[in-house]
């Protein structure tokens, strides 16, 4: 008989067979932008995270970096009167997203800024790409995602990360940042398998991108495959993604575990979506759960199935109150 018993005889000892921690350094932390000054506006759908104009973002940014998080995602929040068929305002020098960037950079040098770059925040009907007969054109969006994360780069992201899923999108941006001589200083953080997922729901509240008409799953990828996703990985990293990523996280770690296994030499990331973080929340202000321990086990879990960095929106309240 094998005994394993005694490697949890009591919380000294399960500590020193501990194999799997998370800390400050594994955390990318998600924020909201938005225009204006002195906004910090609670999501409804999303408790205690909130919509910052860009003065109160340097502001949290800043607690961010001294909690130990050095690295953060940025998503543009426009008016909806402000969108166009286009998404105009994505890849304008003077967006939101830029001046974003400029300011933390000013403020914070030191933490590695990451910009989302997808057109479903400033589209008018709210889909990632530019749409031909009703439907999303994936050739003719790879320019206007390119051109994007090309401001975001030259306004100084250290980042730039596509979550249109549109094919060949890496290789668009990778081509465009070199044709500016921008490559060696900004990296890609690629989407590589992002799932048309349920669990995005809080999301689309807190960044007015909800499609004004059907759904992505013609792009997004089909949570009923098994392989895809490790194609998905396999071809950002030929066209050049520094970074791969899984989205959501709990409910796909298989692919998260599987892609780290297949592609070991290229770094992994999982986003701890809003659904994720909304339903523990939610359950833990009814009581049903212990949020500081099923918080931990959740993130834990991520990082057990090796992801070296984990975007999550409880990445500032678990350093605050619990690690």
């Amino acid at each position: 008989m094998k005994r394993f018993r005694v490697y949890r005889v009591d919380q000294a000892t399960r500590d020193k067979y501990a194999d799997v921690t998370v800390g400050a350094d594994d955390f990318i932390y998600p924020y909201f932008v938005v225009e204006g000054t002195g906004i910090c506006q609670e999501i409804d759908s999303m408790p205690g995270i909130c919509r910052f104009s860009i003065d109160k973002l340097v502001e949290d940014v800043k607690e961010c970096y001294a909690l130990g998080i050095n690295k953060v995602l940025l998503f543009g929040v426009v008016e909806q009167s402000q969108k166009d068929e286009r998404g105009s305002l994505a890849y304008s020098e003077d967006a939101l997203v830029c001046r974003a960037v400029k300011a933390i950079k000013a403020a914070v040098p030191q933490v590695c800024v990451i910009t989302d770059v997808c057109l479903c925040e400033y589209t008018s009907h709210g889909h990632c790409g530019l749409l031909v007969n009703n439907d999303v054109d994936n050739d003719s969006t790879l320019p206007l995602l390119a051109e994007m994360a090309y401001v975001h780069a030259k306004a100084g992201a250290d980042f730039v990360a596509p979550s249109a899923m549109m094919d060949g999108q890496i290789e668009a941006l990778d081509k465009k940042l070199k044709a500016e001589g921008l490559r060696d200083r900004c990296k890609i953080l690629a989407y590589s398998a992002k799932y048309a997922s349920a669990f995005y729901g809080p999301f689309r509240d807190a960044a007015d991108s909800a499609p004004s008409f059907g759904d992505r799953k013609a792009y997004q990828m089909d949570f009923r495959t098994k392989d895809q996703g490790l194609q998905e990985i396999e071809a950002d990293i030929e066209e050049g993604a520094d970074w791969t990523m899984v989205k959501p996280a709990m409910p796909y770690l298989d692919v998260i575990a599987r892609g780290v296994a297949k592609f070991p030499q290229v770094p992994m990331v999982a986003y701890q979506v809003s659904g994720e973080y909304s339903m523990l929340k939610a359950a833990a202000q009814k009581g049903w759960l212990d949020e500081k321990r099923v918080v931990f086990e959740s993130l834990i879990a991520i990082k057990r199935a090796g992801a070296k960095y984990i975007i999550s929106y409880y990445a500032k309240e678990y350093l605050q109150k619990w690690a």
